[in-house]
């Protein structure tokens, strides 16, 4: 089934919860009564103290009795919002829209707090899921371009980027879970489709640069050290890929040049720095 956002998708018998509500605002009702009476006895009781026909403790005494009676009210009005929040928990309802892929409960089933109900994807954000090696996990972090064609028709081709890296193997195979957020993915890419995955290449004659060595802005721009002077002069460049915490750039710089990669937001053009030795 196709759900919307916001779509009611199952409910449980709600009528313990509705009880347990009404017997709450019922207590709710009760305290407030009770702090009306003692706010009455408060005031009586100050104003027989201004007359001293009363003590001090009398008055003290009233007073507390106003306190514990507030402390009531708030403590009731609590239990009423409680209340309501598990009424509502009672509909279950669609965060996102998307597809119900599965059912995990039945019309009549007792459910647990917490138990999975309904598994739904979220049309929006699709993933190409591949178990990949130790071996092959060298050097690919998020943020590395793959290209992801349909197995049984390897026309259909989109980009996409490594979104996410299992930290632990899989117990029996051995191989870690990688997931590749598809960049708007065809209509052809179903749940559960079989793909085939290539990673991107560098471009050719691209050179990678850290990407802290990028200067805000609206365009992409180094800061590039004048060997002989120590200077920095802004240069513009052009980015041709990012992959991980790296861009790679195909003009405005060329193989030597020194590029600033730390502190560039701090910089000013013309400015004095200096290059830690072996570096350069």
């Amino acid at each position: 089934d196709t759900v919307a956002s916001g779509q009611v998708i199952a409910e449980i018998e709600p009528q313990d919860q509705q009880n347990a509500l009404r017997s709450a605002r019922a207590e709710l009702v009760a305290a407030e009564g009770r702090l009306v009476q003692a706010e009455n006895a408060y005031q009586r009781r100050r104003t027989l103290l201004e007359r001293d026909v009363v003590s001090q403790a009398d008055f003290d005494a009233a007073e507390q009795a106003r306190r514990a009676a507030q402390s009531a009210v708030e403590a009731a009005a609590a239990q009423v919002r409680n209340a309501e929040e598990r009424l509502r928990f009672t509909v279950l309802t669609a965060d996102a829209p998307g597809v119900v892929t599965s059912v995990a409960a039945e019309p009549g089933e007792f459910v647990r707090a917490g138990q999975k109900v309904i598994r739904l994807a979220r049309r929006d954000g699709r993933d190409a899921v591949f178990d990949v090696p130790q071996a092959m996990l060298a050097g690919l972090e998020p943020g590395a371009r793959f290209t992801v064609a349909l197995t049984i028709d390897p026309a259909v081709v989109v980009e996409g980027r490594v979104r996410e890296i299992a930290p632990e193997a899989d117990p029996m195979t051995r191989t870690h879970q990688v997931r590749v957020g598809l960049d708007n993915p065809r209509p052809a890419f179903r749940l559960g489709a079989t793909v085939t995955g290539i990673r991107v290449a560098a471009p050719d004659g691209a050179l990678p640069v850290p990407v802290t060595a990028l200067l805000p802005g609206p365009e992409a721009a180094v800061w590039v050290v004048d060997p002989a002077a120590l200077t920095v002069a802004r240069r513009t460049v052009e980015i041709a890929a990012r992959e991980g915490g790296a861009v790679w750039i195909v003009s405005g710089l060329k193989a030597g040049d020194i590029v600033v990669t730390a502190g560039a937001a701090t910089l000013t053009e013309g400015q004095v720095v200096r290059i830690p030795e072996g570096q350069g």
